[in-house]
């Protein structure tokens, strides 16, 4: 930050000595942004048919449990089935009573599994991967060490995904204007991210090793698949460069379970892409 005022922006901006909000500044977010947490209305979330009940945008946290409820029923683990409902973050979903009192963070996705006797509520998706696959017992590795790199691959992206979407995916495709600092900085950081990924995947098939894990699962919809479908920024970083994390990225994409539940919950995208909620295998018929 420049000591010089005029330097600043906006020019002669000097930051108070006490924070306080300010009105909607005009970006994606600003009418739903607030800095105190907690319900803003009262509303009830549907339940379903199934034990497990997610409510959840089809954005890359999102997709990471849909991909893996998807990829469980692929695996024959029949108690996987799920109702998949729409919180629409754009709208504010995320703050009415019912989604505040199983998540007090109001971000998506959040899971209760009904199958419990009292129900129990999972969010954050880091949180929500690791319970369903204990749970089902798969994609999560039982040796210590193959379990280990999964959870260091896992960690790595819930610690590294906010520079890319809350910092490169906010300022160059969400903010009101463009700051080349802040888009230098948060590109430079995603390029080596990036770099990270592909150098390890240069001498491994998937992440934790030869094995297909939640580790993945968690870092698809990120690298690059993010930097294609919501930001836009593929270009801007070379991203095809990168041809071992492309590799990688082209052989997830391929996997059925991971075509369908990329698609969930989905509200922006082409033709075929998007289901806005799921309750059984026939909704993905309505997608032909």
């Amino acid at each position: 930050m420049s000591d010089t005022p005029f330097e600043n922006q906006p020019a002669g901006y000097v930051p108070p000595k006490v924070w306080t909000p300010k009105p909607a500044h005009g970006h994606a977010f600003a009418s739903i942004n607030s800095a105190v947490s907690g319900a803003r209305f009262e509303k009830e979330l549907p339940v379903g048919k199934h034990p497990l009940q997610l409510y959840s945008q089809g954005t890359p946290n999102g997709q990471k449990i849909t991909i893996l409820l998807e990829e469980l029923l692929v695996a024959g683990h029949a108690g996987a089935e799920y109702d998949a409902w729409l919180i629409n973050v754009f709208e504010g979903d995320q703050f009415g009573s019912g989604f505040v009192g199983i998540n007090p963070n109001s971000k998506i996705p959040a899971l209760v599994d009904r199958s419990m006797d009292p129900a129990i509520s999972i969010f954050e998706s880091g949180s929500i991967l690791v319970y369903l696959a204990e749970k089902f017992g798969a994609f999560l590795p039982t040796d210590l060490r193959a379990r280990t790199k999964t959870f260091n691959w896992l960690m790595w992206q819930m610690g590294a995904a906010p520079f890319v979407g809350g910092g490169l995916g906010h300022f160059f495709a969400y903010a009101p204007f463009k700051i080349e600092y802040a888009i230098d900085r948060y590109a430079m950081e995603t390029k080596r991210q990036l770099h990270v990924l592909d150098t390890h995947l240069a001498s491994h098939e998937y992440l934790a090793g030869d094995e297909y894990t939640i580790a993945d699962m968690a870092v698809w919809p990120w690298y690059p698949t993010s930097l294609f479908t919501v930001y836009g920024t593929h270009e801007f970083l070379a991203v095809e460069d990168y041809r071992h994390l492309m590799r990688w990225q082209k052989s997830i994409a391929a996997r059925p379970a991971v075509a369908r539940g990329r698609v969930v919950n989905r509200i922006n995208g082409k033709p075929g892409e998007c289901l806005r909620e799921r309750h059984s295998a026939a909704d993905f018929d309505s997608l032909t």
